[in-house]
């Protein structure tokens, strides 16, 4: 009977989040039955992280076993350093300021290394840690897959558009810029030329790839956990009792929590060094006195572009769950009001029950011959107790205690301690808009005053 119990409540609890109605399951000639997790229906969604996990072995993420380990740090060494280390090298000349200048080359390159360094590393981590489905929270025996499953495989798909609709546009860029700088800086024949122009187009993609991954990667982490939450209202629906809410919740809050422990030194690392590295491209284009143009500066557009974007989806993704997470108390509220005010039959049952209680009294009015022994008999009977009232009050003390628990339990996705939510952000904003301002007012005065100091013709 234990037993029996146990696999009962188990499979209660996997279903909690099914908010839609049960569909007929029919079983096929090998006892297989439709709708289940394993059966055809989750072949989309494995389909899909099939593919995701494809890609992310081919840019070296999923390091599983040492020698995948050994052939993504060598492949990042080669392609993303001592590639565009040796042909920004090679394509050095002495009188072609007008058409690259090095230390604008030099300083995007550790820029871009450093946080595509972070995000392969970060995220290998995780995905050696964890593997593709609990790293995305995409469980087959938690009992979500089957009404979730085609949102989650539009979620995946839509972390291959944005992918291509941000990269695309800045590789044509690149291509471009990197194009016409072959054009006008001469080397000693056209194969070193194309030569490099192939392998600083195909370091760029690898580096960019990798860093765009890791942040359209945790923005998909934010959006998956954003459709429980949404769900979460529908859930409320359903007339359950109340200390399944509280489960359901505190599995949010708690997989929230691991998101945001797994992901805190990605995004910090990547805002300290993106930031670092705009104020750094800011001090050299403003400071510098020599001619600045579409060719030997438009890298520092590319790269900012690509950082500055990789940032606001990590943001983006991690705003959106907090507000979603904080929004859950409003939703229990608006569900705590409705259900009370809606309840309307048991101060009617009350009030027939009062006039029963009065008709009795009166019926007790009346002259009965009674005994000795049936008045001592009085004192054993229970005094009438109306349970109807008993158990609405508690049924409200429970939605009360439910309510005030989210409340004070609103969460939302930290990086340690901070919650990352809009007053954050522009809290952010402003302080970004600061130093912007600072450099602006070092950079523009030197290089004005240096340009007043020059001799007249």
């Amino acid at each position: 009977m234990e037993i029996l119990q146990t696999t009962e409540e188990s499979s209660s609890r996997t279903s909690l989040l099914d908010s839609s109605p049960q569909q007929p399951r029919h079983a096929d000639g090998d006892g297989n039955v439709d709708g289940d997790g394993d059966g055809d229906g989750d072949r989309p969604i494995d389909a899909a992280l099939r593919q995701l996990e494809t890609f992310l072995g081919v840019f070296g993420f999923c390091q599983y076993s040492l020698l995948s380990f050994a052939l993504s740090s060598i492949s990042f060494l080669v392609v993303g350093v001592l590639t565009p280390l040796l042909c920004i090298e090679l394509s050095n000349c002495s009188n072609c300021e007008k058409y690259q200048i090095k230390g604008f080359e030099l300083e995007i390159l550790v820029s871009e290394v450093l946080v595509a360094a972070i995000s392969l590393f970060c995220i290998s981590y995780n995905l050696r840690k964890y593997g593709v489905r609990r790293f995305l929270f995409v469980d087959r025996f938690h009992g979500h897959l089957i009404q979730f499953r085609e949102e989650y495989v539009q979620r995946v798909r839509g972390f291959f558009r944005l992918l291509v609709i941000w990269i695309l546009p800045c590789f044509l860029v690149k291509t471009v810029r990197e194009i016409i700088r072959i054009i006008f800086v001469h080397h000693n024949s056209w194969w070193q030329s194309v030569s490099i122009l192939f392998a600083l187009i195909v370091s760029w993609s690898y580096s960019t790839i990798i860093y765009f991954s890791a942040c359209a990667l945790f923005n998909l982490v934010c959006n998956l956990q954003v459709i429980h939450f949404e769900n979460y209202g529908k859930l409320l629906e359903r007339d359950l009792e109340v200390s399944v809410y509280i489960e359901e919740h505190i599995v949010l809050t708690h997989h929230l929590s691991k998101i945001s422990h797994r992901f805190r030194i990605f995004l910090l690392l990547e805002f300290l060094i993106v930031s670092a590295s705009q104020f750094v491209a800011l001090f050299q284009t403003t400071g510098n006195r020599g001619i600045i143009n579409f060719v030997n500066g438009s890298d520092f557009v590319v790269s900012s572009i690509v950082q500055v974007v990789g940032i606001i989806l990590c943001l983006h993704g991690a705003t959106k769950i907090s507000h979603r997470a904080r929004g859950i108390s409003s939703v229990g509220s608006r569900w705590h009001a409705l259900v009370t005010s809606n309840s309307n039959e048991i101060p009617s049952q009350m009030q027939n029950s009062k006039g029963n209680m009065e008709a009795l009294q009166a019926l007790g009015s009346l002259p009965i011959n009674s005994s000795g022994s049936d008045l001592d008999s009085i004192d054993d009977v229970p005094l009438p107790v109306n349970t109807q009232l008993v158990s609405y009050m508690s049924t409200y003390q429970k939605r009360q205690a439910f309510v005030s628990y989210l409340q004070s339990n609103t969460g939302g996705f930290s990086v340690f301690g901070w919650i990352v939510d809009r007053a954050l952000i522009i809290t952010i904003l402003f302080v970004e808009m600061s130093l912007v301002l600072f450099v602006l007012g070092k950079t523009v005065t030197n290089t004005s005053s240096g340009l007043s100091t020059l001799p007249t013709l």
